[in-house]
Parts: C-alpha cells; structure tokens; sequence
C-alpha cells in the first residue's frame, strides 16, 4: 500500500522543468508561393476569358427544337463563331430565348440587321437543304447585316433566308391579286433559265392584294427591263384552238412548287435595266402579260330577262370575237310592273383592246378621254350593237358576252349621261333555238293524233278485209290465168323456132317477093333504056335478062 500511495503522490509545479520559449526570426516562408502562384493563375485565366471573349447577345426562337445548351454551334459559311451556353422559357410562355456567346472575332455579328435560323432538314420549294445535319446536329446559322450599330437581342428565323447578304443581284416588287401556289424559294425563270427565286411576301395594307419580293442573281439580273413582264408560271397550261393541242410548262418543278417567269414584251419597248425595288405586276399567263396594255377600263351593265345559267364571273366579253373585257358581277334583280326577274351583269371592257378600231372610232367622235366614249356608244347602239349571251363550250355550258352588230333588232334609247353604260341585250341563239323546238312541240301538240290512230285502224281493218278476199279469190284467178299465159308461151315459142313450118313459109314467101322486086327493077331499067316502048311495045332484041336466084340455104335469112 506504501508504494501504491508513493506512487501516486502528485508532482509539484515547482519540481517541473520550465519551457523555453524561443523567438522566430522575421522572413518570408515558401508555403506562400502556393496560393499566390495559384491567384495569379486564375487571375490571368479570368484576364484571358474576358479579352478573349465575344460579345454575348440573346436570339429568340417560338421554340427551341434541335437546340442544346453548351453543345449547339453558331455557324457563319460553316465555320464556328460561337455557341449556345443557356436557354430559358420567356415569362408570357410565347417564346425561347437562347443565349449565345459569339467568339472575339465574330463581334461584326452583334450588329443590327444580323440574321439567324436554326439549320435542320428540310424539304421546300428550293429542294431538300439540311440534310447533313442529320448526323451532326443542327445549328444556327448566321447571316451579318450591313449596319455598324452594336445590337445585343434579336429575333430568329423560322426559315432559312432565300438570300444572304452581299449576294449579287437586285430585288424587285411584283403586286398579285393572290398568292397562288407561289411560296418563298419558288424559282424565277428566263427563258427556262432559273435566274431567281422568291424572298418573301406579304398583305397589301388594304388587304385587296398580295406583294411578293423577289431576287434576281447577278449578272442576269441585267435582263430585267423597265418594261418586262412577269406571269405566274406554275401548273400546266393547256390550250386546244386551231392548231390542235398545246402543252405548256416551265419545269417539273412549277408544276409542284409554283414559280414565275418573265420576259420583255415584243416590238420596240424600254430596254433600260430596272432599278432596284422596281414594281411589277404580275399577270395569270404568259398571254395576258405580253399583250399590250390594257388601258383605262370601262364599266358596262346588261339586263337580260332569260335565265344565265352557265355564265361566271370573269367570264369573258367579246366584241365581233375580239376578247376586250370580262364579266364582274351576276346579279338578279326584280321587276315590279313585269313581275319577272331580270338578270343585271355587269363587266369591265378595255376599248384600247380593240386597237386602230378604237383610235378611228375616237378620232371621228371628235372626243378626248371621258368625253369620246358616250358618243361612240351611241353611235354603236344606234347602228344595233347588242350584248348576247352565247354558248362557249357545249359539253360544260359554259356561257360568256358577246358584242355584235343586229340589223334586226329594234331601235332603243340610249342614255350617253349613264354610269356605267347599259348596252341593250337581245336573246341568244341558244334562246332562239329554244323558242323554235318550243313552236315545234306546239304544232306537235295540236296534231289530232287520236282521230289519225282512229283513221288509220279503220284503214287496217279495211285492209285486212281486203287482204282476205284477194286469198280467197283473186290469187285462184291469177293461177290460172298464168297457167293460161304459160301455155300461150310455150305456143309462141314452138312458132318461131327456126324449124317450124312458120318459119319455113315466112322464108319461101321472102324469096318471092326478092324475085318480084328482081322484076320490077329489070323492068323500070329497061323502060329507062327504052322509054318509046311503052307505045311501040319491046323489040324482039330488047328482052331483059332473066335471072336464076339461088336457092337459099335453110335455117338462114335471104338478103335482096
């Protein structure tokens, strides 16, 4: 226990060793050099990031397909100028915008005018484009604009643009009542040639019409004249006339995508290139494009009182079968004192269609403009113009307005002070062949059809009865007077045949008559010799000369 307790016997602190305390010296360690190499590192990083760095800008996309943060590139002809590195949802839900960090040396793209797009693969009227994305990914494609003004925010395309910036050629407007099948890329043809294509379109501000944008490569954008025309030139185009039937088509590729053609129109015109932005109008077809111009139009109203079944509007209007206008509108009115209802069409007519007809008409009106027409109308009216409705195709019953001169037709009042003009209107050959087979059927009707089927059932049972009798009496008859005929027949012929004595008497007689006529001609020879015998009597010299005839053979004719 004593030494337990010895053991544990606590040490003093006096009996403890007091430490020794040493001062360090003043220096600098190396530990040091870690941390500070380590923030000069990430210092000349972060100085390198920010001066090596493009410009960061914002694209907004309706969505963002094909589109993956830090993966997806921006591209320029191909080459990478920067990438996307976020993408969000915009509060309103309506859009994606994307943001993308464009390298140091695409700064030029952060400016406005600046297009981009998202490239994937796609299938237009241009053909099939993408394609390669298909094993790459898409991208965004970028196109710089013109402009040196910095932009950080831009709105995406949803289609490539048809054109790029720098591109050589010329824009131009073309003003179309519709659009048709025409869309942006559809192809613009010369001569066949694709040359250009379409870049864009959009409502007129009154809403009445279209205005498509096209652009012309260069150098053939030179060929687009002051006076060209241009005509849509998608589909087929058929036509039978005269010379048979004709086809006609651009490519295959307007007859599936739509396109445009133009040309210049023939004899003399302005050849001097179109400026850009020119204005066009572009017409249905080819024909209508190059005819010459239309000029003011001019309205007219008809009042037919038949029915129009058959006739549409833009049907067209012809003057002795010159086509110079077409019908606007087909409207039926109602008439209170006749109780009927009238048609009233109305059409639009360009009397500059008409050519020299129309200058001459107007140089003897001794008019100018508005004045020359209500004093050609009156004349043409009194000399029995007349509108009617003809038949243009049987099989369809297509109907359109024709303009001709009627000798018969009766004198009408013509009102010059009218707007529009109303032209007097007489029946159609079809409405006159409709009046005839009408009269026809008239007379048909009023035949007694009743008392000539009576009539002629009598006449039947007359006939019969008569039939009858010529069975039971009259054909006997006849038999038996044939037989008689027959047998008088049989003894006509056993008469003449050449070895019957008929014929042998016949024979014997004629030889004695030639004998007869021997005589007598000897004897009027002799009287001629010797006239003085018919008082002295025939000398006893003076005996004519008697001749033998032959004996003729039998079976054959004896000839004097």
């Amino acid at each position: 226990m004593s030494d337990t307790n010895q053991g544990n016997t606590p040490v003093q602190d006096d009996d403890l060793p007091q430490p020794e305390v040493r001062k360090s010296k003043l220096g600098f360690s190396l530990i040091w050099l870690v941390p500070i190499i380590a923030a000069l590192v990430g210092i000349s990083l972060m100085v390198t990031h920010f001066t090596s760095a493009g410009p960061k800008i914002t694209v907004t996309f309706l969505t963002a397909e094909g589109i993956e943060a830090n993966k997806t590139q921006v591209k320029y002809k191909n080459v990478v100028i920067g990438k996307v590195t976020t993408m969000r949802l915009s509060k309103d839900r309506t859009h994606i915008s994307v943001v993308i960090d464009l390298e140091k040396d695409a700064a030029a793209f952060a400016t406005k005018g600046t297009r981009y797009w998202v490239v994937r693969p796609r299938i237009g009227a241009s053909g099939v484009s993408g394609i390669d994305t298909l094993l790459s990914g898409a991208f965004i494609g970028a196109d710089a604009g013109d402009s040196q003004d910095d932009q950080n925010d831009f709105t995406g395309l949803e289609t490539p643009p048809a054109v790029t910036h720098g591109a050589p050629g010329r824009r131009f407007v073309l003003h179309a009542s519709d659009l048709g099948s025409l869309d942006i890329g559809s192809p613009v043809y010369y001569r066949r040639i694709q040359v250009g294509r379409i870049v864009s379109y959009e409502l007129d501000k009154d809403g009445k019409g279209v205005s498509l944008q096209l652009f012309v490569d260069g150098p053939n954008d030179r060929f687009v004249s002051k006076d060209a025309r241009f005509w849509n030139a998608s589909g087929v185009d058929v036509s039978l006339g005269a010379d048979g039937l004709k086809l006609n088509t651009q490519s295959l590729a307007t007859v599936i995508a739509g396109g445009v053609a133009f040309q210049d129109p023939p004899g003399p015109h302005e050849e001097t290139a179109a400026p850009e932005m020119q204005e066009f109008t572009l017409f249905n077809d080819q024909g209508t494009a190059i005819a010459p111009p239309d000029g003011k139009p001019r309205y007219i109203r008809m009042r037919f009182e038949h029915s129009l079944r058959g006739l549409a509007v833009d049907a067209p209007v012809e003057f002795l079968g010159v086509k110079f206008g077409r019908v606007v509108s087909v409207n039926l009115d109602y008439d209170e004192k006749t109780q009927t209802f009238p048609v009233i069409v109305g059409a639009v007519v360009y009397p500059d269609r008409l050519g020299q007809a129309h200058d001459k008409l107007a140089k003897l009106s001794g008019g100018d403009g508005d004045s020359e027409m209500p004093k050609i109308m009156s004349g043409l009216v009194a000399h029995g113009l007349r509108a009617q409705a003809r038949n243009g195709n049987l099989l369809t019953g297509q109907l359109y307005i024709a303009l001709d001169f009627d000798p018969k037709a009766k004198k009408v009042e013509f009102n010059p002070n009218a707007r529009p003009f109303e032209i007097p209107t007489t029946p159609g050959d079809f409405d006159h062949i409709q009046e005839q087979v009408a009269s026809i059927v008239d007379k048909i009707e009023k035949i007694p059809f009743d008392s000539i089927g009576k009539n002629l059932d009598g006449s039947l049972h007359e006939l019969n009865a008569t039939l009858k009798q010529v069975n039971t009496e009259l054909l006997p008859e006849a038999k038996r007077t044939l037989q008689g005929v027959n047998k008088t027949v049989g003894t006509a012929n056993d008469a003449l045949s050449e070895d019957s004595p008929l014929q042998q008497n016949i024979g014997n007689t004629l030889e004695e008559l030639q004998r007869t006529i021997r005589s007598v001609r000897a004897f009027t020879d002799y009287l001629g010799r010797h006239p003085e015998a018919l008082l002295r009597g025939r000398g006893a010299d003076a005996a004519p000369p008697v001749s033998t005839p032959a004996t003729p053979k039998q079976g054959k004719d004896v000839q004097p």
